[in-house]
């Protein structure tokens, strides 16, 4: 009789968290959701936080409802990249971690090029270059708040931190320490040259540990307090993309994927990073997955952009769901407005949608007046970046891929899907949903041996949820737009 796992992921986005059940019975796994919360960032003195330790309140509640199901065999956490938590020499978190979107890493990136020359500093780490990035966040407090710096004894990037907080052990699991800028990704440990170019202390970083290794069992405190029989914290993959990259449901070593939510994270896997002058000049970024595979993506702003908007308008008292909006955008006209999501002006939380009138009115466009016509400019200019970074990974690559394998929340999103297929000429397989958390749940049974290895994964993957196809629809004027939208954001 083959042994039943029960295993709890939590897997916290940028807008909420939730944990989830997965029971593993030797040939599927049945996803439970048995605890959700909001996570809302907080702002104070003009600085945005995360707030920590009410997290981690929602952790214990997850784990006091585990309870109900029996002894758990594992416990995984993954979360957002790049943002991460000091600890003084007694092991006493010195602040709440500072939320990414914060305003601290404007003009860092040209300033770090001083110290370390921009190719010189994509050659080691093979990163995307973002000011939400680690080394550039550190930058900031060394520039800003070297005292801080001074107290501070360790560095815990968020998936890690929470592991400490469980288990009391530090270390750093691969993946979210790809994430951070400071990676030799070819060597797969931390950069002397950038930490010294930087002036960043060694000190602060921990043992590197590859993805899906046990970290330690819930610390005996936490099991008298909560009454739990102590379980086995897993490293996981902590950043949530690679989580969704070890679930794409696909029996092929060559494939496109893009983990749509929040941010929108499009490339491919590899056995090795690729690092050159074509990899840099489309500043695709090379993120460390299971078993040292190297994830070749672009990060491109998602459906924050839908988000945001929506928030704006319950804010001026229309309550749209996002089906509704939807619906407003398949009425409008297509192809008509376009923007870069990657612009800056995107980034910061506000009034996406007058900052997408003001977008168009600067480029020379035509202005989006009605609701309708804003998110459908949102959601064609999503699609044809899409189609802009899958030509610049296939350039890199040398590879043309047949189809792309769309996971996470933005399948539920069928016109984003439909539109993201016309787009490529590509046939787009859509699904799982819950990309993330079937990753989580894989690479926990991988570290306790349920499971031999990548392949059979995502075989479980499969057998355990569905998928949609959307068939691209032949339609002239998608080649017309695509032209259009890279004149108006200067990308031709």
């Amino acid at each position: 009789m083959k042994k039943t796992y029960r295993l709890l992921s939590f897997d916290f986005g940028a807008s909420s968290g939730r944990a989830v059940l997965g029971t593993f019975d030797g040939e599927t796994l049945q996803l439970q959701e048995i605890h959700r919360f909001q996570n809302d960032p907080v702002t104070v003195n003009g600085t945005m936080y995360w707030d920590i330790l009410r997290l981690f309140f929602e952790v214990k509640q997850a784990l006091i409802k585990s309870k109900g199901y029996g002894a758990l065999d594992g416990i995984g956490v993954d979360t957002w990249g790049v943002d991460f938590g000091l600890l003084d020499a007694d092991g006493r978190l010195l602040e709440n971690p500072v939320h990414y979107r914060d305003a601290r890493t404007a003009g860092m990136l040209e300033k770090a090029f001083k110290y370390l020359p921009k190719s010189e500093f994509y050659s080691i780490t093979g990163n995307q270059f973002m000011e939400i990035n680690t080394a550039f966040q550190l930058l900031s407090l060394r520039e800003n708040r070297p005292a801080l710096l001074d107290r501070a004894e360790t560095l815990l990037l968020m998936p890690d931190l929470f592991n400490y907080l469980l288990t009391g052990k530090k270390c750093t699991e691969y993946s979210i320490a790809s994430t951070t800028q400071l990676l030799d990704a070819k060597q797969r440990v931390w950069s002397k040259r950038v930490l010294s170019a930087l002036e960043l202390p060694e000190r602060l970083f921990t043992e590197i540990v590859p993805t899906a290794t046990k970290v330690g069992a819930l610390q005996p405190d936490l099991c008298e307090e909560l009454g739990l029989i102590p379980a086995e914290v897993i490293a996981v993959a902590g950043h949530d993309t690679q989580c969704a990259m070890a679930s794409v449901p696909t029996d092929k070593e060559d494939f496109l994927f893009l983990s749509c939510g929040t941010w929108s994270l499009l490339g491919t896997e590899l056995s090795e990073p690729i690092i050159n002058t074509t990899a840099e000049a489309c500043n695709v970024t090379n993120e460390g997955g299971y078993a040292g595979k190297a994830s070749f993506l672009k990060n491109i702003i998602g459906l924050w952009l839908i988000q945001e908007t929506r928030r704006q308008w319950q804010k001026e008292g229309e309550n749209l769901s996002f089906a509704e909006m939807e619906t407003l955008a398949r009425a409008a006209t297509p192809y008509r407005f376009f923007i870069d999501p990657d612009a800056p002006e995107f980034v910061p939380a506000g009034n996406i949608p007058r900052r997408v009138q003001e977008y168009c009115r600067k480029t020379g466009q035509p202005v989006p007046e009605t609701k309708g016509e804003i998110l459908r400019c949102i959601y064609d200019s999503l699609s044809l970046k899409y189609r802009y970074a899958v030509g610049q990974i296939e350039t890199c690559t040398e590879k043309q891929y047949a189809a792309l394998h769309i996971v996470g929340g933005g399948v539920k999103d069928t016109l984003l899907c439909q539109l993201t297929a016309d787009a490529l000429g590509k046939p787009v397989v859509a699904g799982p949903v819950e990309a993330t958390v079937y990753g989580n749940l894989v690479l926990q049974l991988l570290a306790l041996g349920a499971v031999k290895d990548l392949n059979e994964a995502r075989e479980i993957v499969r057998r355990s949820d569905k998928v949609n196809t959307f068939t691209p629809n032949a339609d002239a004027q998608v080649e017309n737009a695509y032209k259009t939208f890279l004149e108006v954001n200067g990308l031709c």
